[in-house]
Protein backbone atom coordinates (compact mmCIF):
# COMPACT_ATOMS: atom_id res chain seq x y z
CA UNK A 1 0.00 0.00 0.00
CA UNK A 2 1.41 3.38 -1.04
CA UNK A 3 -0.42 6.02 1.04
CA UNK A 4 0.59 8.95 -1.11
CA UNK A 5 -1.12 7.48 -4.17
CA UNK A 6 -4.58 6.71 -2.79
CA UNK A 7 -7.08 8.82 -4.75
CA UNK A 8 -10.80 9.46 -4.36
CA UNK A 9 -13.12 8.88 -7.32
CA UNK A 10 -16.70 10.14 -7.00
CA UNK A 11 -19.43 8.64 -9.17
CA UNK A 12 -22.42 10.31 -7.47
CA UNK A 13 -23.42 12.04 -10.72
CA UNK A 14 -23.51 8.76 -12.63
CA UNK A 15 -23.77 5.67 -10.42
CA UNK A 16 -25.45 7.62 -7.62
CA UNK A 17 -28.02 9.02 -10.04
CA UNK A 18 -29.08 5.45 -10.82
CA UNK A 19 -30.51 5.11 -7.31
CA UNK A 20 -34.25 4.85 -6.91
CA UNK A 21 -35.79 8.24 -6.19
CA UNK A 22 -32.79 10.33 -7.28
CA UNK A 23 -32.86 12.52 -10.35
CA UNK A 24 -30.32 15.27 -11.01
CA UNK A 25 -30.79 18.09 -13.49
CA UNK A 26 -27.81 19.35 -15.49
CA UNK A 27 -27.52 22.36 -13.17
CA UNK A 28 -27.71 20.05 -10.14
CA UNK A 29 -24.81 18.04 -11.51
CA UNK A 30 -22.71 21.13 -12.09
CA UNK A 31 -23.39 22.44 -8.57
CA UNK A 32 -22.49 19.08 -7.07
CA UNK A 33 -19.34 18.76 -9.17
CA UNK A 34 -18.20 22.23 -8.12
CA UNK A 35 -18.66 21.40 -4.44
CA UNK A 36 -16.90 18.04 -4.80
CA UNK A 37 -13.97 19.70 -6.56
CA UNK A 38 -13.73 22.41 -3.91
CA UNK A 39 -13.80 19.73 -1.22
CA UNK A 40 -10.79 18.00 -2.74
CA UNK A 41 -12.19 14.96 -4.58
CA UNK A 42 -9.59 13.90 -7.14
CA UNK A 43 -11.86 12.42 -9.85
CA UNK A 44 -15.47 13.39 -10.57
CA UNK A 45 -17.41 11.21 -12.98
CA UNK A 46 -19.95 13.27 -14.89
CA UNK A 47 -22.03 10.63 -16.66
CA UNK A 48 -22.53 9.13 -20.14
CA UNK A 49 -21.70 11.70 -22.85
CA UNK A 50 -24.15 11.46 -25.69
CA UNK A 51 -26.63 9.28 -23.81
CA UNK A 52 -29.08 12.02 -22.79
CA UNK A 53 -29.57 15.78 -22.98
CA UNK A 54 -28.66 16.41 -19.33
CA UNK A 55 -25.27 14.73 -19.61
CA UNK A 56 -24.54 16.45 -22.92
CA UNK A 57 -25.31 19.80 -21.27
CA UNK A 58 -23.12 18.90 -18.29
CA UNK A 59 -20.07 18.09 -20.39
CA UNK A 60 -20.60 21.12 -22.62
CA UNK A 61 -20.53 23.35 -19.52
CA UNK A 62 -17.78 21.40 -17.75
CA UNK A 63 -15.22 21.86 -20.50
CA UNK A 64 -15.46 25.65 -20.08
CA UNK A 65 -14.89 25.58 -16.30
CA UNK A 66 -11.78 25.55 -14.14
CA UNK A 67 -11.83 22.49 -11.89
CA UNK A 68 -8.64 23.18 -9.98
CA UNK A 69 -7.01 19.94 -8.93
CA UNK A 70 -10.05 17.79 -9.73
CA UNK A 71 -10.35 15.80 -12.96
CA UNK A 72 -13.68 15.34 -14.72
CA UNK A 73 -14.26 11.86 -16.15
CA UNK A 74 -16.60 10.75 -18.90
CA UNK A 75 -18.03 7.24 -18.56
CA UNK A 76 -18.77 4.68 -21.24
CA UNK A 77 -17.96 1.15 -22.32
CA UNK A 78 -15.67 -0.81 -24.63
CA UNK A 79 -16.10 -0.92 -28.36
CA UNK A 80 -18.76 -3.32 -29.57
CA UNK A 81 -17.88 -6.96 -30.36
CA UNK A 82 -16.69 -7.44 -33.91
CA UNK A 83 -16.38 -3.73 -34.68
CA UNK A 84 -13.51 -1.29 -35.12
CA UNK A 85 -12.86 1.04 -32.22
CA UNK A 86 -12.41 4.05 -34.47
CA UNK A 87 -15.91 3.51 -35.89
CA UNK A 88 -17.67 2.93 -32.58
CA UNK A 89 -20.13 5.81 -31.92
CA UNK A 90 -20.10 5.34 -28.16
CA UNK A 91 -16.29 5.53 -27.97
CA UNK A 92 -16.36 8.59 -30.23
CA UNK A 93 -18.83 10.26 -27.84
CA UNK A 94 -16.36 9.71 -25.01
CA UNK A 95 -13.71 11.62 -26.94
CA UNK A 96 -16.12 14.40 -27.90
CA UNK A 97 -16.74 15.09 -24.20
CA UNK A 98 -13.15 16.41 -24.10
CA UNK A 99 -12.61 15.34 -20.50
CA UNK A 100 -9.06 14.67 -19.28
CA UNK A 101 -10.16 11.27 -17.98
CA UNK A 102 -12.22 8.55 -19.62
CA UNK A 103 -13.54 5.62 -17.61
CA UNK A 104 -14.92 2.67 -19.51
CA UNK A 105 -16.57 -0.48 -18.23
CA UNK A 106 -15.77 -3.90 -19.65
CA UNK A 107 -16.42 -7.50 -18.75
CA UNK A 108 -13.88 -9.37 -16.64
CA UNK A 109 -15.76 -12.59 -15.86
CA UNK A 110 -15.75 -15.27 -18.54
CA UNK A 111 -19.36 -16.28 -17.97
CA UNK A 112 -20.42 -12.65 -18.38
CA UNK A 113 -18.57 -12.49 -21.70
CA UNK A 114 -20.19 -15.63 -23.11
CA UNK A 115 -23.67 -15.44 -21.56
CA UNK A 116 -24.35 -11.68 -21.42
CA UNK A 117 -22.06 -10.03 -23.97
CA UNK A 118 -22.47 -13.03 -26.31
CA UNK A 119 -18.96 -12.99 -27.68
CA UNK A 120 -15.78 -14.99 -27.23
CA UNK A 121 -13.30 -14.57 -24.39
CA UNK A 122 -10.59 -13.73 -26.92
CA UNK A 123 -12.68 -10.99 -28.56
CA UNK A 124 -13.41 -9.47 -25.16
CA UNK A 125 -9.66 -9.20 -24.49
CA UNK A 126 -9.22 -7.46 -27.86
CA UNK A 127 -12.08 -5.08 -27.05
CA UNK A 128 -10.40 -4.09 -23.79
CA UNK A 129 -7.01 -3.56 -25.41
CA UNK A 130 -8.36 -1.72 -28.46
CA UNK A 131 -10.51 0.67 -26.42
CA UNK A 132 -7.68 1.46 -24.01
CA UNK A 133 -5.12 2.03 -26.75
CA UNK A 134 -7.47 4.26 -28.78
CA UNK A 135 -8.30 6.48 -25.81
CA UNK A 136 -4.61 6.72 -24.84
CA UNK A 137 -3.75 7.63 -28.42
CA UNK A 138 -6.03 10.64 -28.00
CA UNK A 139 -4.28 11.78 -24.85
CA UNK A 140 -6.75 10.65 -22.22
CA UNK A 141 -6.05 9.27 -18.77
CA UNK A 142 -7.79 5.89 -18.98
CA UNK A 143 -9.55 3.98 -16.22
CA UNK A 144 -10.89 0.49 -16.89
CA UNK A 145 -13.77 -0.52 -14.60
CA UNK A 146 -13.49 -4.31 -14.54
CA UNK A 147 -17.12 -5.30 -14.16
CA UNK A 148 -17.78 -8.50 -12.17
CA UNK A 149 -14.06 -8.88 -11.46
CA UNK A 150 -14.57 -10.52 -8.06
CA UNK A 151 -17.28 -12.86 -9.34
CA UNK A 152 -15.06 -13.83 -12.26
CA UNK A 153 -11.99 -14.23 -10.07
CA UNK A 154 -13.90 -16.68 -7.87
CA UNK A 155 -14.75 -18.98 -10.83
CA UNK A 156 -11.94 -18.43 -13.36
CA UNK A 157 -9.19 -16.27 -11.86
CA UNK A 158 -6.83 -16.73 -14.80
CA UNK A 159 -9.26 -15.14 -17.26
CA UNK A 160 -10.22 -12.26 -14.95
CA UNK A 161 -6.55 -11.43 -14.45
CA UNK A 162 -6.00 -11.68 -18.21
CA UNK A 163 -8.66 -8.98 -18.69
CA UNK A 164 -6.82 -6.68 -16.32
CA UNK A 165 -3.50 -7.32 -18.04
CA UNK A 166 -5.01 -6.68 -21.50
CA UNK A 167 -6.02 -3.15 -20.44
CA UNK A 168 -2.84 -2.54 -18.44
CA UNK A 169 -0.53 -3.58 -21.27
CA UNK A 170 -2.47 -1.31 -23.65
CA UNK A 171 -1.71 1.66 -21.39
CA UNK A 172 -4.54 1.90 -18.84
CA UNK A 173 -3.66 4.16 -15.93
CA UNK A 174 -6.03 2.37 -13.55
CA UNK A 175 -7.80 -0.97 -13.58
CA UNK A 176 -10.65 -0.75 -11.09
CA UNK A 177 -11.96 -3.97 -9.56
CA UNK A 178 -15.74 -4.00 -9.35
CA UNK A 179 -17.79 -6.01 -6.86
CA UNK A 180 -20.73 -5.46 -9.19
CA UNK A 181 -23.24 -7.62 -7.31
CA UNK A 182 -22.05 -6.43 -3.90
CA UNK A 183 -21.93 -9.99 -2.63
CA UNK A 184 -18.28 -10.53 -1.68
CA UNK A 185 -16.79 -10.53 1.81
CA UNK A 186 -13.73 -8.54 2.92
CA UNK A 187 -11.35 -11.53 2.95
CA UNK A 188 -12.36 -12.39 -0.62
CA UNK A 189 -11.89 -8.77 -1.71
CA UNK A 190 -8.44 -8.60 -0.10
CA UNK A 191 -7.17 -11.81 -1.71
CA UNK A 192 -8.45 -10.98 -5.20
CA UNK A 193 -7.12 -7.41 -4.97
CA UNK A 194 -3.66 -8.60 -3.99
CA UNK A 195 -3.71 -10.95 -6.99
CA UNK A 196 -4.67 -8.06 -9.29
CA UNK A 197 -1.91 -5.79 -7.96
CA UNK A 198 0.66 -8.50 -8.62
CA UNK A 199 -0.75 -9.31 -12.08
CA UNK A 200 -0.73 -5.78 -13.54
CA UNK A 201 2.63 -4.82 -12.08
CA UNK A 202 3.94 -1.36 -11.13
CA UNK A 203 3.06 0.31 -14.43
CA UNK A 204 -0.67 0.33 -13.75
CA UNK A 205 -2.52 1.17 -10.54
CA UNK A 206 -5.44 -0.76 -9.11
CA UNK A 207 -8.70 0.74 -7.83
CA UNK A 208 -11.75 -0.60 -6.02
CA UNK A 209 -15.47 -0.12 -6.75
CA UNK A 210 -17.83 -1.79 -4.29
CA UNK A 211 -21.57 -2.01 -3.80
CA UNK A 212 -23.41 -2.29 -0.51
CA UNK A 213 -25.74 -5.25 -1.05
CA UNK A 214 -24.34 -7.04 2.00
CA UNK A 215 -23.80 -3.83 3.97
CA UNK A 216 -20.06 -4.22 3.36
CA UNK A 217 -19.40 -1.59 0.71
CA UNK A 218 -17.07 0.46 2.93
CA UNK A 219 -15.49 -2.56 4.64
CA UNK A 220 -14.71 -4.14 1.28
CA UNK A 221 -13.21 -0.92 -0.05
CA UNK A 222 -10.98 -0.63 3.01
CA UNK A 223 -9.91 -4.28 2.61
CA UNK A 224 -8.91 -3.56 -1.00
CA UNK A 225 -6.90 -0.47 -0.05
CA UNK A 226 -5.07 -2.47 2.61
CA UNK A 227 -4.33 -5.11 -0.05
CA UNK A 228 -2.71 -2.56 -2.36
CA UNK A 229 -5.48 -0.70 -4.22
CA UNK A 230 -4.62 2.95 -4.88
CA UNK A 231 -8.05 4.38 -5.72
CA UNK A 232 -11.45 4.08 -4.06
CA UNK A 233 -14.58 4.72 -6.09
CA UNK A 234 -17.84 5.56 -4.37
CA UNK A 235 -20.72 7.98 -4.02
CA UNK A 236 -21.65 10.68 -1.55
CA UNK A 237 -23.99 9.34 1.13
CA UNK A 238 -23.80 5.91 -0.50
CA UNK A 239 -26.31 6.61 -3.31
CA UNK A 240 -26.47 3.97 -6.01
CA UNK A 241 -28.23 1.01 -7.57
CA UNK A 242 -30.18 -1.26 -5.22
CA UNK A 243 -28.75 -0.70 -1.71
CA UNK A 244 -26.12 1.74 -2.96
CA UNK A 245 -22.38 2.11 -3.46
CA UNK A 246 -19.45 2.46 -1.13
CA UNK A 247 -20.25 5.56 0.90
CA UNK A 248 -17.51 8.17 0.46
CA UNK A 249 -18.64 10.11 3.52
CA UNK A 250 -17.76 7.01 5.56
CA UNK A 251 -14.74 5.64 3.75
CA UNK A 252 -12.91 8.98 3.53
CA UNK A 253 -12.62 9.54 7.29
CA UNK A 254 -11.87 5.85 7.81
CA UNK A 255 -8.91 6.09 5.43
CA UNK A 256 -7.74 9.40 6.87
CA UNK A 257 -8.41 9.02 10.58
CA UNK A 258 -8.11 5.26 11.06
CA UNK A 259 -5.47 4.29 8.51
CA UNK A 260 -3.59 7.57 8.42
CA UNK A 261 -3.80 7.94 4.65
CA UNK A 262 -3.58 11.57 3.48
CA UNK A 263 -6.59 11.42 1.15
CA UNK A 264 -7.73 14.93 2.15
CA UNK A 265 -6.23 17.92 3.94
CA UNK A 266 -7.60 18.18 7.53
CA UNK A 267 -9.17 21.61 6.90
CA UNK A 268 -11.25 20.24 4.03
CA UNK A 269 -12.13 17.07 5.91
CA UNK A 270 -13.72 19.29 8.56
CA UNK A 271 -16.34 20.25 5.94
CA UNK A 272 -17.47 16.65 5.41
CA UNK A 273 -20.74 16.84 7.36
CA UNK A 274 -21.74 20.06 5.60
CA UNK A 275 -20.97 18.51 2.20
CA UNK A 276 -23.03 15.43 3.04
CA UNK A 277 -26.04 17.58 3.93
CA UNK A 278 -25.57 19.68 0.79
CA UNK A 279 -25.65 16.60 -1.44
CA UNK A 280 -28.82 15.33 0.26
CA UNK A 281 -30.41 18.74 -0.22
CA UNK A 282 -29.63 18.80 -3.95
CA UNK A 283 -30.85 15.21 -4.31
CA UNK A 284 -34.00 16.03 -2.31
CA UNK A 285 -33.28 13.18 0.10
CA UNK A 286 -33.86 12.99 3.83
CA UNK A 287 -30.53 12.97 5.61
CA UNK A 288 -29.60 9.71 7.32
CA UNK A 289 -29.43 10.77 10.95
CA UNK A 290 -27.49 7.62 11.86
CA UNK A 291 -24.89 7.87 9.10
CA UNK A 292 -21.39 7.28 10.51
CA UNK A 293 -19.34 10.45 11.00
CA UNK A 294 -21.82 12.87 9.34
CA UNK A 295 -25.25 11.95 10.77
CA UNK A 296 -26.66 14.18 13.50
CA UNK A 297 -26.90 11.14 15.77
CA UNK A 298 -23.27 10.08 15.21
CA UNK A 299 -22.14 11.82 18.39
CA UNK A 300 -25.45 11.94 20.28
CA UNK A 301 -25.57 10.69 23.88
CA UNK A 302 -28.81 9.81 25.61
CA UNK A 303 -27.95 7.39 28.41
CA UNK A 304 -27.07 9.12 31.67
CA UNK A 305 -23.89 7.06 32.15
CA UNK A 306 -22.73 7.91 28.63
CA UNK A 307 -23.37 11.63 29.02
CA UNK A 308 -21.63 11.70 32.39
CA UNK A 309 -18.56 9.87 31.08
CA UNK A 310 -18.38 11.93 27.89
CA UNK A 311 -18.39 15.13 29.94
CA UNK A 312 -15.28 13.87 31.73
CA UNK A 313 -13.46 12.39 28.73
CA UNK A 314 -14.20 12.93 25.04
CA UNK A 315 -12.92 9.46 24.15
CA UNK A 316 -15.22 7.69 26.62
CA UNK A 317 -17.97 7.18 24.03
CA UNK A 318 -16.65 9.03 20.96
CA UNK A 319 -14.12 7.34 18.71
CA UNK A 320 -12.97 10.65 17.18
CA UNK A 321 -13.33 14.35 17.83
CA UNK A 322 -16.62 15.25 16.06
CA UNK A 323 -15.08 18.50 14.82
CA UNK A 324 -12.62 16.52 12.68
CA UNK A 325 -15.46 15.80 10.24
CA UNK A 326 -17.47 18.98 10.87
CA UNK A 327 -19.94 17.37 13.26
CA UNK A 328 -20.67 18.11 16.91
CA UNK A 329 -21.65 16.40 20.12
CA UNK A 330 -25.32 16.33 21.10
CA UNK A 331 -26.64 15.56 24.55
CA UNK A 332 -30.16 14.11 24.44
CA UNK A 333 -32.67 14.24 27.25
CA UNK A 334 -35.30 11.63 28.00
CA UNK A 335 -36.38 8.92 30.36
CA UNK A 336 -32.85 7.43 30.34
CA UNK A 337 -31.23 10.75 31.22
CA UNK A 338 -29.39 11.65 34.37
CA UNK A 339 -28.73 15.06 35.87
CA UNK A 340 -25.50 15.05 33.84
CA UNK A 341 -27.59 15.08 30.65
CA UNK A 342 -29.56 18.05 31.95
CA UNK A 343 -26.43 19.91 33.00
CA UNK A 344 -24.66 19.33 29.68
CA UNK A 345 -27.73 20.06 27.57
CA UNK A 346 -28.37 23.25 29.50
CA UNK A 347 -24.74 24.25 28.96
CA UNK A 348 -25.25 23.83 25.19
CA UNK A 349 -28.06 26.35 25.55
CA UNK A 350 -25.93 28.79 27.54
CA UNK A 351 -27.43 27.92 30.93
CA UNK A 352 -25.06 26.77 33.68
CA UNK A 353 -26.48 24.21 36.12
CA UNK A 354 -24.67 22.22 38.77
CA UNK A 355 -24.99 18.45 38.58
CA UNK A 356 -26.45 18.15 42.08
CA UNK A 357 -28.46 21.37 42.09
CA UNK A 358 -32.17 21.25 42.99
CA UNK A 359 -32.91 22.95 39.65
CA UNK A 360 -31.31 20.08 37.74
CA UNK A 361 -33.27 17.56 39.81
CA UNK A 362 -36.50 19.46 39.24
CA UNK A 363 -35.95 19.74 35.49
CA UNK A 364 -35.09 16.05 35.23
CA UNK A 365 -38.21 15.05 37.17
CA UNK A 366 -40.32 17.30 34.94
CA UNK A 367 -38.84 15.78 31.77
CA UNK A 368 -39.43 12.22 32.97
CA UNK A 369 -43.03 13.08 33.85
CA UNK A 370 -43.59 14.56 30.41
CA UNK A 371 -41.92 11.65 28.63
CA UNK A 372 -44.15 9.23 30.52
CA UNK A 373 -47.06 11.20 29.05
CA UNK A 374 -45.67 10.80 25.51
CA UNK A 375 -43.35 13.77 25.04
CA UNK A 376 -39.95 13.40 23.41
CA UNK A 377 -37.34 16.15 23.37
CA UNK A 378 -34.65 14.57 21.17
CA UNK A 379 -35.97 16.36 18.08
CA UNK A 380 -37.46 19.27 20.05
CA UNK A 381 -34.50 21.23 21.38
CA UNK A 382 -36.49 24.46 21.42
CA UNK A 383 -39.21 22.97 23.66
CA UNK A 384 -36.51 21.65 25.97
CA UNK A 385 -34.84 25.04 26.19
CA UNK A 386 -38.17 26.67 27.00
CA UNK A 387 -38.81 24.05 29.70
CA UNK A 388 -35.44 24.82 31.31
CA UNK A 389 -36.01 28.56 31.19
CA UNK A 390 -39.52 28.24 32.64
CA UNK A 391 -38.25 26.08 35.50
CA UNK A 392 -35.56 28.66 36.24
CA UNK A 393 -38.17 31.44 36.05
CA UNK A 394 -35.71 33.73 34.38
CA UNK A 395 -37.24 34.24 30.97
CA UNK A 396 -39.50 37.01 29.64
CA UNK A 397 -43.13 36.27 28.88
CA UNK A 398 -44.12 37.63 25.48
CA UNK A 399 -47.67 36.34 25.37
CA UNK A 400 -50.06 34.18 27.36
CA UNK A 401 -52.60 31.97 25.57
CA UNK A 402 -56.14 32.13 26.98
CA UNK A 403 -58.23 30.12 24.57
CA UNK A 404 -58.63 28.95 21.00
CA UNK A 405 -61.46 27.55 18.90
CA UNK A 406 -61.25 25.66 15.61
CA UNK A 407 -64.17 24.85 13.33
CA UNK A 408 -64.35 22.92 10.07
CA UNK A 409 -67.27 22.60 7.67
CA UNK A 410 -67.41 20.54 4.47
CA UNK A 411 -70.10 20.80 1.80
CA UNK A 412 -70.92 17.27 0.69
CA UNK A 413 -72.12 18.41 -2.73
CA UNK A 414 -69.32 20.77 -3.72
CA UNK A 415 -66.56 19.17 -1.67
CA UNK A 416 -65.60 22.62 -0.40
CA UNK A 417 -63.96 22.62 3.05
CA UNK A 418 -63.88 25.71 5.22
CA UNK A 419 -61.54 25.79 8.22
CA UNK A 420 -61.51 28.68 10.67
CA UNK A 421 -59.64 29.29 13.92
CA UNK A 422 -60.19 31.87 16.66
CA UNK A 423 -57.37 32.72 19.07
CA UNK A 424 -57.44 34.79 22.27
CA UNK A 425 -54.10 35.88 23.78
CA UNK A 426 -52.76 38.33 26.31
CA UNK A 427 -49.91 40.09 24.56
CA UNK A 428 -47.80 42.55 26.54
CA UNK A 429 -50.77 43.43 28.74
CA UNK A 430 -53.23 43.79 25.86
CA UNK A 431 -55.88 41.41 24.60
CA UNK A 432 -55.43 40.00 21.08
CA UNK A 433 -58.50 38.32 19.62
CA UNK A 434 -58.19 37.16 16.02
CA UNK A 435 -59.92 34.94 13.49
CA UNK A 436 -58.30 33.38 10.41
CA UNK A 437 -59.02 30.75 7.80
CA UNK A 438 -56.64 28.10 6.55
CA UNK A 439 -56.22 25.11 4.27
CA UNK A 440 -56.78 22.85 7.26
CA UNK A 441 -57.40 23.21 10.99
CA UNK A 442 -53.71 23.44 11.90
CA UNK A 443 -53.01 25.95 9.16
CA UNK A 444 -55.99 28.04 10.28
CA UNK A 445 -54.74 27.93 13.87
CA UNK A 446 -51.25 28.95 12.75
CA UNK A 447 -52.63 31.82 10.65
CA UNK A 448 -54.77 33.11 13.51
CA UNK A 449 -51.90 32.90 16.01
CA UNK A 450 -49.61 34.69 13.59
CA UNK A 451 -52.18 37.44 13.06
CA UNK A 452 -52.60 37.91 16.82
CA UNK A 453 -48.87 38.33 17.35
CA UNK A 454 -47.83 40.29 14.26
CA UNK A 455 -49.24 43.62 15.47
CA UNK A 456 -46.97 43.49 18.51
CA UNK A 457 -44.07 41.62 16.93
CA UNK A 458 -43.72 42.43 13.19
CA UNK A 459 -40.63 40.23 12.99
CA UNK A 460 -42.98 37.23 13.17
CA UNK A 461 -43.13 37.46 9.36
CA UNK A 462 -39.63 35.93 9.32
CA UNK A 463 -40.81 32.73 11.03
CA UNK A 464 -41.73 29.78 8.81
CA UNK A 465 -42.97 26.29 9.59
CA UNK A 466 -40.90 23.90 7.47
CA UNK A 467 -41.98 20.46 8.70
CA UNK A 468 -44.88 18.93 10.58
CA UNK A 469 -44.98 15.36 11.85
CA UNK A 470 -47.68 13.44 13.70
CA UNK A 471 -46.88 10.31 15.71
CA UNK A 472 -49.15 7.90 17.57
CA UNK A 473 -48.00 7.46 21.17
CA UNK A 474 -50.25 4.56 22.27
CA UNK A 475 -51.57 2.82 19.16
CA UNK A 476 -53.50 0.23 21.20
CA UNK A 477 -56.05 2.94 21.98
CA UNK A 478 -57.07 3.12 18.33
CA UNK A 479 -58.71 6.38 17.32
CA UNK A 480 -58.53 7.51 20.96
CA UNK A 481 -54.73 7.26 20.89
CA UNK A 482 -52.55 9.99 22.29
CA UNK A 483 -50.89 12.10 19.59
CA UNK A 484 -47.40 13.59 19.49
CA UNK A 485 -46.84 16.50 17.09
CA UNK A 486 -43.34 17.62 16.13
CA UNK A 487 -42.96 20.94 14.35
CA UNK A 488 -39.76 22.15 12.74
CA UNK A 489 -39.47 25.90 12.17
CA UNK A 490 -36.92 28.25 10.66
CA UNK A 491 -36.10 31.94 10.53
CA UNK A 492 -34.14 31.47 7.30
CA UNK A 493 -30.90 30.98 9.19
CA UNK A 494 -31.50 28.57 12.07
CA UNK A 495 -33.92 25.67 12.47
CA UNK A 496 -35.49 24.35 15.67
CA UNK A 497 -37.97 21.73 16.77
CA UNK A 498 -40.93 21.89 19.16
CA UNK A 499 -43.27 19.23 20.51
CA UNK A 500 -46.83 18.94 21.77
CA UNK A 501 -48.75 15.91 23.10
CA UNK A 502 -52.48 15.47 23.60
CA UNK A 503 -55.38 13.11 22.98
CA UNK A 504 -56.46 15.77 20.45
CA UNK A 505 -54.23 16.34 17.40
CA UNK A 506 -55.31 19.99 17.21
CA UNK A 507 -54.34 20.60 20.82
CA UNK A 508 -50.98 18.85 20.35
CA UNK A 509 -50.39 21.07 17.31
CA UNK A 510 -51.38 24.15 19.34
CA UNK A 511 -48.77 23.35 22.00
CA UNK A 512 -46.01 22.86 19.44
CA UNK A 513 -47.01 26.06 17.61
CA UNK A 514 -46.96 28.11 20.81
CA UNK A 515 -43.46 26.84 21.66
CA UNK A 516 -42.22 27.61 18.16
CA UNK A 517 -43.43 31.24 18.28
CA UNK A 518 -42.19 31.77 21.83
CA UNK A 519 -38.77 30.33 21.02
CA UNK A 520 -38.51 32.59 17.97
CA UNK A 521 -39.32 35.71 20.00
CA UNK A 522 -36.86 34.80 22.77
CA UNK A 523 -34.21 34.08 20.16
CA UNK A 524 -34.74 37.51 18.61
CA UNK A 525 -34.71 39.19 22.02
CA UNK A 526 -31.29 37.60 22.68
CA UNK A 527 -30.08 38.98 19.34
Amino acid sequence: MNPSSVSLYDTTLRDGAQAEGINFSASDKLRLAERLAAFGIHYIEGGFPGSNEKDIAFFDAARKMNWGGAKIAAFGSTRRPGGAVEDDPQVSALLRAETPVVTFVGKSAKWQVTDVLRTTPEENLRMLADTTAWLKKHGREVIYDAEHYFDGHATDPAYSLACLKAAAEAGADFVVLCDTNGGRLPHEIAAATAAAVQAVGPGCRVGIHTHNDCGLGVANAVAAIQAGAAQVQGTMNGYGERTGNCNLTTVMPVLALKLGLPVLPPDRQAGLAELSHFVDEIANQNHDTRAPFVGISSFAHKGGMHANATAKSQSAYEHIDPAAVGNHRRILVGELSSRSNIMLKARELGVELHDKSPEARRILDRIKTLEAAGYEFEAADASFELLVQRELAGAPVFFTPREYHVSMRKDAETGFTNCEATVLLDVEGAEAHTVAKGDGPVNALDNSLRRALTTHFPEISGLHLIDYKVRIVNSAAGTAARIRVLIESSDGHDEWGTVGVSDNVIDASWQALLDSYEYFLRKRRRG
